[in-house]
């Protein structure tokens, strides 16, 4: 059997049980976490898990520490999601969400990890498409990324 495949095609090809046929196998969403702290980036892709349901791809993570990671990776774009925490030192989340969603064309959605409830008002500034508080609930932080990367879908 030969693969006729696509070079330029992102996606890989697995054989269907089927048919034995070649088929495209479904890309996972990429995922770009920002925060300076690395316990917080180990919680959320916890919290969110390696899929967003049973049976769906797995996610691509790429983990950030520096705004100036972050910043240059959201440049590069392939993006289907951003989650930055706004409690980082130096470079909260908050205000680089407001630069990318100012600076970068077609910015990707962005969740936003607040310190607390209270600070939605400010998360609202950011211009954040999605708020989850600490202490940060798994299933919150699950529904807030998959519901931002089905709005996008």
């Amino acid at each position: 059997m030969t693969d006729q495949t696509d070079q330029t095609d992102p996606t890989t090809t697995i054989p269907t049980r089927s048919t034995g046929a070649i088929a495209p196998a479904a890309r996972g969403p990429r995922i770009l976490l920002y925060s300076d702290d690395r316990t917080v980036r180990a919680h959320v892709r916890t919290a969110v898990g390696p899929r967003l349901r049973a049976h769906a791809p797995e996610i691509a993570w790429a983990e950030v520490a520096t705004p100036a990671a972050l910043i240059a990776a959201a440049d590069r774009g392939g993006w289907d999601l951003l989650v930055l925490d706004g409690e980082a030192d130096k470079s909260g989340g908050m205000g680089l969400c407001r630069q990318l969603k100012n600076e970068v064309y077609r910015c990707p959605p962005v969740v936003v990890l607040t310190g607390r409830p209270d600070d939605g008002w400010l998360a609202s500034w950011s211009l954040a498409d999605a708020v989850v508080p600490r202490p940060l609930d798994a299933i919150e932080l699950q529904r807030a990324v998959a519901g931002q990367l089905a709005a996008t879908a």
